[in-house]
């Protein structure tokens, strides 16, 4: 049943955006919040610039007038505006929860479709994308293969060059590190030789997720080289295929029970929604600046110049650099 608009209560766009962020602040990071914060702000300024000053007047023409305004900024390309316009609809959802906006309000939000070759070199897998998944494998499939890869590849933000390469003896349980080494003799090789070598320290999380799926889940295997590696399947050391085909999977919205229009079914399949082990990269690196990581430490950790990871990994909007100046300026 779609609420009326005479059932509805009076709520100014400000205000509905505080309690929606407080609403979210009950099961979200600080890190997420200040994302949900940053992809609002757009649609304030439009609030501002059109005077809407209550949520209820919000029709669907609305909605279409606010998308082309979003595509009519310049610093905005076409996954970002997707973003933008994906917060925007979940905000409605919950507007239409505390009888603010109409209940169906949100489907007639038209949500930009993203070509393949458009999305290849902006895709990201986004912090609050990367939580909810890990939560759901934590609760679900707890030191699975499929866990432990996201979880991995998450939090050190490798390339799956290097998870490829990784063996048992180059993880430290005890001392909280994996030691990345380039074997090129053995068919390991890094992508960066042996500039790329280094210690990644890891968290008490994941070294505790690691030794719960050497325990129990990990095939007892040695490859022909007579290592073992950490990453396995039941044929030998997980391959880079299997490592994306399995982050295809996991990524997709329909793996945690959500809508995915476009799937198709088959081990090759290759949901619109999904994202490759690369942009779980460029999400890792982002989250860590967007945490106020220092440049320099995130370069060392990831093994990227700060030439390169300013042109191809940093994805924080222009507004989340602000704020981050902002905050830095403030403590001097």
């Amino acid at each position: 049943m779609t609420t009326d608009k005479s059932n509805l209560e009076p709520l100014g766009p400000e205000t509905a955006v505080e309690l929606y962020l407080d609403h979210k602040s009950m099961n979200c990071a600080n890190s997420t919040i200040r994302n949900h914060r940053y992809r609002m702000n757009h649609f304030l300024d439009w609030c501002d610039e059109t005077e809407l000053q209550n949520l209820n007047n919000l029709s669907g023409r609305d909605l279409q007038s606010y998308r082309l305004w979003l595509s009519n900024k310049d610093s905005l390309n076409k996954l970002t505006m997707r973003g933008q316009l994906s917060g925007l609809r979940v905000f409605l959802q919950w507007a239409a929860s505390v009888e603010a906006v109409p209940e169906d309000l949100y489907t007639k939000l038209m949500i930009p479709r993203i070509r393949h070759s458009e999305r290849s070199s902006e895709q990201i897998l986004d912090a609050e994308q990367a939580k909810e998944i890990l939560e759901y494998l934590s609760r679900y499939q707890y030191a699975s293969s499929e866990h432990v890869l996201l979880a991995f590849l998450w939090e050190t933000g490798m390339r799956i060059g290097g998870a490829y390469s990784v063996d048992l003896d180059d993880v430290n349980l005890d001392n909280e590190h994996v030691d990345l080494v380039h074997r090129p003799n053995q068919d390991t090789r890094l992508k960066n030789g042996k500039s790329g070598e280094r210690l990644i320290a890891i968290s008490s999380d994941l070294s505790e997720l690691l030794g719960e799926y050497i325990e129990a889940n990990r095939h007892d295997i040695t490859d022909d080289a007579g290592r073992e590696p950490l990453l396995t399947t039941a044929y030998g050391r997980m391959t880079r295929t299997t490592m994306r085909r399995t982050i295809n999977r996991v990524t997709a919205p329909c793996y945690i029970g959500k809508p995915c229009p476009g799937c198709e079914e088959g081990l090759d399949r290759k949901c619109p929604e999904a994202v490759s082990p690369h942009a779980i990269r460029r999400g890792s690196i982002t989250h860590y600046l967007t945490e106020d990581v220092p440049v320099e430490v995130v370069g060392d950790r990831m093994d990227v110049s700060r030439k390169v990871l300013d042109k191809h990994y940093d994805k924080r909007s222009r507004e989340v650099r602000l704020e981050q100046r902002r905050r830095f300026l403030n403590d001097i």
